[in-house]
């Protein structure tokens, strides 16, 4: 046990402390893509936050693997360095017993792995999409930044001079919007109003804003003839209760779905879904001979050839799940030989590596 938890000590500080460096590169530039789109005025700032927290497991669902297989090519280098390795097994502990050790921080890390890549990661996905697709396909002025004409998608674009002071009424409203009449005809309604504010009525759940004060204006394209309406208090609804963005893609498909799919999208997914936490145990085989490194080496000798390794297997995985959407490859077929290829070379590399320390 005090060999294990040693060990298992050792493997996971490694693992935390390169997934912390991953995930800070990759956090940060997805952060600073949702930011200039705040800036630009297509999300409100408040949602920042709640975009990065459901990103969250999808990073996770790529970086633990390959912090998890740099964790032990890092700390077994290390103990290797220090002869602690060569110690512990002249006292009795044999390649394979260093392999158990190995594989229960291995199925640890699986086991998360495999609840970021079948649950967290599409519910997560989706519900960033939904929150995304909402505010573009509605006219929140929430998101709105005084003094600046500001697009919203679908044609419409919305300006206010100024708020009040706690952030409730807008002054001096204009709004342009690109409709459709009852006829198919396109036509541009502009609107103009003194102020106006945000509304939920409460038996629906509908959310309304309120101009007052102002001028609507409907132009159709090529005529000189518009029609011009005089208001006191004009309500437009932007959303209704419970409406919800329809998002077919398999990648925010539940897996119970995906399963009950069979189509070579849907299958192509949970294949990739599937093959993220199987990675773990390969990975494990593949970095336990790869970590074993001498003082003329130096620690970081086979780092590098192993990152490529990583690369590969992850970049062959991506292909195989492009082609089986596509249909050029068959589901049957999958990606199961790459893993059975990782697989192999694991063992191989493993296998090589305990022959050479008998010798």
């Amino acid at each position: 046990m005090i060999i294990f938890r040693y060990l298992t000590r050792e493997i996971l500080v490694t693992m935390s402390a390169v997934a912390g460096v991953l995930l800070l590169v990759i956090m940060g530039s997805r952060f600073i893509r949702y930011f200039s789109s705040a800036a630009e005025g297509e999300i409100p700032v408040s949602m920042l936050g709640t975009l990065m927290l459901y990103h969250l497991p999808g990073f996770l669902e790529l970086i633990l693997p390959l912090s998890f297989f740099l964790g032990i090519l890092l700390a077994y280098g290390q103990l290797y360095l220090n002869s602690e390795i060569t110690v512990l097994v002249a006292c009795g502990t044999s390649p394979n017993r260093l392999l158990r050790v190995t594989m229960l921080p291995a199925a640890l890390v699986t086991i998360l792995v495999a609840l970021c890549s079948l649950w967290l990661t599409p519910a997560g996905g989706r519900y960033n999409e939904v929150l995304i697709e909402e505010q573009q396909s509605r006219l929140d002025f929430s998101a709105l930044t005084p003094g600046r004409f500001q697009d919203f998608g679908d044609g419409r674009t919305a300006y206010t001079q100024a708020f009040n002071d706690d952030q409730t009424r807008m002054q001096e409203v204009f709004i342009s919007e690109r409709q459709r009449r009852d006829d198919g005809t396109p036509e541009t309604v502009v609107t103009r109003a003194e102020g106006g504010y945000q509304t939920t009525d409460e038996e629906t759940g509908s959310r309304f804003l309120v101009l007052t004060d102002g001028e609507r204006y409907s132009v159709e394209p090529g005529r000189n003839v518009a029609e011009r309406l005089e208001f006191g208090t004009y309500a437009v609804r932007l959303s209704r209760a419970a409406e919800m963005a329809q998002l077919d893609d398999a990648e925010y498909a539940s897996t119970p779905a995906l399963i009950a799919s069979g189509s070579d999208e849907a299958l192509a997914q949970l294949q990739w879904r599937l093959s993220m936490p199987l990675m773990i145990p390969i990975l494990t085989l593949l970095a336990l001979p790869l970590s074993r490194v001498n003082p003329r080496q130096g620690r970081f000798a086979k780092l590098l050839p192993a990152i490529f390794l990583h690369i590969s297997y992850l970049s062959l995985l991506l292909a195989a799940l492009d082609a089986i959407g596509r249909g050029s490859l068959s589901p049957a077929i999958g990606m199961w030989p790459i893993h059975g290829v990782y697989l192999l070379l694991g063992l191989g590399l493993l296998r090589r590596s305990q022959l050479g320390g008998n010798r």
